[in-house]
């Protein structure tokens, strides 16, 4: 398995994109999950990327720029090596009642094929809201799932967030191992993100269950840390650890 940040982690730095990569260059971290370019020019992130050697693992999306251009937003990233477009929100209403949870299924299917008719691959990322009870009893993201079976849409897993709603990440990555490859390595106390090591995720149960699925990247995010720069140090250094 690699290491990589959500740079939604550092965002708080205000420092330009290209300036945020040489910082995550400086850790041990293998990679990087982007969440928007900020205006920067894709060269010179791209040129950026070579010279530091980090890899391009995947980059977040909001649903209205995947429904308005999936094929260059696609075509964008492409061109930095990075061809993963993760569907990072969706409101709790989409997850509420079975019929809104299919309806959520059929707008998954249909953009997961449009990334992948750009040439690129697609996923969902969850937070908590994806693990309501229905009224069937069952819980809105195993019906989500089941719905998606056969089509191009697979699972970036957020550990934290599914803690946070009283799932067991490790069960998760049992059953849906084969549809993630990339894990969100993500700490929460209760319900509110925190340092690695800090809240209530099981961290070395995690990593061993993403080994035994063929987890690819384990992506490290941290919603809002007071010192982003000393979170960065910090709970980079817990990664490597991790995996030792």
């Amino acid at each position: 398995m690699h290491t990589a940040i959500q740079l939604y982690t550092i965002r708080a730095l205000e420092r330009p994109l290209p300036e945020l990569l040489e910082a995550v260059a400086d850790t041990s971290l293998d990679g990087v999950e982007f969440a928007g370019l900020e205006g920067s020019d894709p060269a010179e992130v791209a040129a950026t990327l070579e010279r530091t050697g980090l890899e391009a693992v995947a980059a977040h999306a909001q649903r209205e720029e995947l429904e308005e251009d999936a094929e260059a937003l696609t075509q964008t990233y492409a061109t930095l090596g990075c061809d993963r477009i993760v569907l990072s929100w969706l409101d709790p209403e989409a997850f509420a009642t079975h019929e809104a949870v299919e309806a959520t299924a059929d707008l998954l299917a249909g953009l997961g094929e449009r990334v992948a008719d750009a040439g690129g691959s697609f996923a969902y990322h969850n937070h908590d809201q994806e693990f309501t009870t229905l009224e069937s009893g069952r819980d809105a993201f195993d019906v989500l799932f089941e719905h998606l079976e056969g089509e191009p849409v697979d699972i970036q897993l957020d550990a934290g967030w599914a803690v946070a709603a009283g799932r067991d990440p490790t069960a998760l990555l049992e059953r849906y191992g084969d549809r993630i490859d990339l894990l969100h390595l993500k700490d929460v106390d209760g319900d509110e993100p925190c340092g690695l090591g800090d809240g209530d995720l099981p961290l070395e149960a995690c990593v061993d269950a993403a080994r035994a699925a063929d987890v690819e990247w384990l992506i490290y995010e941290y919603d809002n840390p007071a010192d982003p720069a000393g979170a960065l140090e910090r709970d980079s250094a817990v990664m490597a650890s991790l995996l030792e």
